[in-house]
């Protein structure tokens, strides 16, 4: 029996569904039965009828899940599989910019590990990142930690509020060097390509680009868009994606390098293992998943 085999028969002894983010692997892609980005994933899950949730993703994503799903079981194939941006943020560094600017409103990217989500007011995906920092009370908005969707949010979003971006330099090390030279050679070798790009990508990038969109709105841009060639400005993983679901269109990476070594530390065989073992259990305390809730919840209602 094949490791595809296994873990089908696995899913169906737990009552187990696999969940896997846009850039993972394609044999993990190929495998879940859910695929998206993070908040999708989370609220998919808990529509699902399934006991224990095996998430491919890094470790935000996983906690995410297991705050909006308290009641589910969720896994994580590989525990190592962290995230490097969402580790540049910490509580006490979080509390210190409060206390420099009490009357601001904190808003979160949901790319933040669970305690530090728990201070927020509200959270934000790069979705509806510029509607919820102008929905806030406050003029002044700490927001973090990824400084190029705080540019992203100011600059791009024509956003009214003063942003104050904690830590000064937090950002994606997959994104962020995806260069200007990157994208200029890229549309040098495919004139008539769209750029669409994530806005965890430097400035220049950004406004070199054609449409700037989440993951999931970079899919849906090109499945709506009459254009057949586009050229991707992420994580390469998620052109397994686009490529299956629109044989009939062209996609090439803005950056060949633009790959996140934590995404790829899942593989089928850790996913199998997990499922037999049913160890590595992302958990979150109540009191903290509780306030991070809250934050999750606003951002649901203001979205």
């Amino acid at each position: 029996m094949n490791v595809m085999s296994e873990i089908e028969k696995l899913k169906e002894k737990r009552n187990a569904i696999v969940m896997a983010h846009n850039y993972q692997r394609p044999e993990i892609q190929d495998i879940a039965d859910f695929i998206g980005d993070s908040l999708k994933l989370a609220q998919t899950a808990e529509r699902t009828n399934a006991d224990v949730l095996v998430f491919c993703g890094v470790d935000f994503m996983a906690e995410t899940a297991a705050i909006i799903n308290p009641e589910k079981k969720v896994l994580v194939p590989d525990p190592e599989a962290s995230c490097p941006m969402a580790n540049m943020l910490s509580v006490d560094d979080l509390l210190l910019a409060e206390k420099k600017f009490p009357d601001a409103d904190i808003v979160l990217y949901i790319n933040t590990k669970a305690d530090v989500k728990a201070e927020a007011d509200c959270v934000c995906t790069s979705a509806n990142a510029t509607r919820i920092v102008d929905s806030m009370e406050s003029d002044t908005i700490l927001f973090g930690p990824d400084k190029n969707l705080a540019y992203h949010v100011k600059i791009i979003g024509k956003s009214k509020k003063q942003i104050i971006q904690v830590p000064e330099h937090g950002l994606c090390p997959t994104h962020h060097q995806i260069s200007g030279w990157d994208t200029v050679g890229a549309k040098r070798k495919h004139p008539d390509a769209k750029l669409v790009v994530h806005p965890e990508c430097i400035p220049e990038v950004q406004e070199m680009a054609d449409h700037i969109a989440s993951t999931d709105g970079m899919i849906d841009y090109c499945m709506q868009s009459p254009d057949k060639e586009f050229i991707i400005g992420t994580e390469n993983g998620i052109l397994h994606r686009m490529r299956k679901e629109m044989p009939d269109k062209r996609f090439y990476p803005a950056s060949e390098t633009s790959i996140c070594p934590n995404m790829k530390m899942h593989t089928l065989e850790k996913v199998r293992d997990v499922l037999e073992n049913m160890n590595n259990e992302v958990t979150v305390p109540s009191k903290i998943a509780n306030r991070a809730r809250g934050a999750i919840d606003r951002m649901l209602e203001l979205s």
